[in-house]
C-alpha cells in the first residue's frame, strides 16, 4: 500500500475525492471520449485519471516523476508504445 502523505493524498485513491475542478484532458483525441485527465495539485504533484471512470483511482505523480516522463516522451523514450 502506498504511503498516506500529510494531506491524505495518496496513489491509487479514489478521484473523486480530488474534487471535480481542475482536471483537464490534455492527450484528448479521436478515441470516442476515453481519455486520461490531470490535475495539478497544490503541492505540485500531479494527478491522473481515466476519463471513463471518473471515481476511478487516480495515480499521483511526483512534479520530478511527471517531468521525467514528459521530457523523455518529447525526446522519443516512450515510441515504443506506439
Amino acid at each position: 500500500m502506498d504511503r498516506v502523505s500529510n494531506d491524505g493524498i495518496y496513489n491509487g485513491m479514489p478521484a473523486n475525492r480530488l474534487g471535480t475542478d481542475g482536471w483537464r484532458k490534455p492527450w484528448s483525441g479521436g478515441n470516442g471520449g476515453s481519455c486520461v485527465e490531470a490535475k495539478k495539485l497544490n503541492d505540485g504533484r500531479v494527478a491522473l485519471r481515466q476519463s471513463t471512470d471518473p471515481d476511478g483511482q487516480a495515480l499521483i505523480y511526483t512534479n520530478h516523476e511527471i517531468t521525467s516522463f514528459i521530457m523523455g516522451a518529447k525526446a522519443g523514450e516512450a515510441d515504443f508504445l506506439l
